[in-house]
């Protein structure tokens, strides 16, 4: 396995997307989902280029956090305690996976501690999945508005993890939605005085299997892991 060429793989395949659909390139951030993953294959993706890591687990951040290269940046993608909040705050440069009203509470209470401000975003449960975390989309602006009184938190945008598909395409129809809530969002947040330049932006949404369908209905940040390093390994 060659990181380095799988990576260039996916970025092509990015890039691709953004022309076929008339947006730059440099409008998607390829987040590397480096869970389970050693250092090592950490250091490779760093020397090809990558920035920006993706990790699920806590102590996963804990472990990896002083050891990664230099400029290189930690994102949370995975579900987040609320008891765990403390153990992250300072590792992570942003979340991905606010669930929920009380979360968005608990982040913004140890920010505070640190003076430090987080940037989140709020994962939707677009497809309704019993086993997935994240607001149902009706409940996603009326929780977004009561957050913006949180303070040290600001909202970046949305977050989705899609169904396991062996055909992307077929998940298209949950990223259209996804884009069209981002949309909803935004307007629900400008009304509330909002300068436009802060307004919610980011799409995080697509994975190894349906990226480039993500690509093509508006994502600004996929999550890509076994596409560069490989299938994982949790029986370590």
């Amino acid at each position: 396995m060659n990181i380095r060429n799988n990576i260039d793989t996916v970025t092509e395949n990015i890039k691709r997307a953004c022309e076929s659909s008339g947006r730059s390139d440099d409008s998607v951030k390829l987040i590397t989902v480096s869970k389970t993953k050693p250092l090592s294959d950490i250091y490779e993706a760093s020397q090809a280029g990558i920035t920006d890591f993706g990790e699920n687990y806590v102590q996963e951040i804990l472990e990896k956090y002083p050891l990664m290269p230099e400029g290189t940046r930690i994102h949370m993608i995975g579900h987040l305690q609320t008891n765990k909040v403390k153990k992250v705050i300072d590792k992570v440069c942003m979340i991905h996976s606010v669930d929920s009203v009380r979360l968005a509470e608990v982040i913004s209470r140890e920010t505070q501690k640190r003076g430090i401000t987080m940037d989140i975003l709020l994962e939707v449960n677009i497809a309704d999945e019993p086993s997935k975390y994240g607001f149902a989309p009706q409940e996603l602006i009326p929780s977004a508005i009561l957050m913006l009184g949180f303070p040290k938190l600001r909202i970046k945008g949305l977050m989705t993890s899609a169904p396991i598909t062996d055909d992307g395409e077929k998940n298209r129809i949950y990223f259209r939605r996804m884009s069209g809530l981002l949309s909803e969002l935004r307007t629900a947040m400008s009304k509330t005085g909002i300068p436009l330049a802060e307004l919610p932006s980011e799409l995080s949404m697509g994975m190894t299997d349906d990226y480039e369908a993500a690509v093509m209905e508006g994502s600004t940040m996929v999550r890509v892991g076994t596409a560069i390093f490989g299938a994982r390994e949790y029986n370590k």
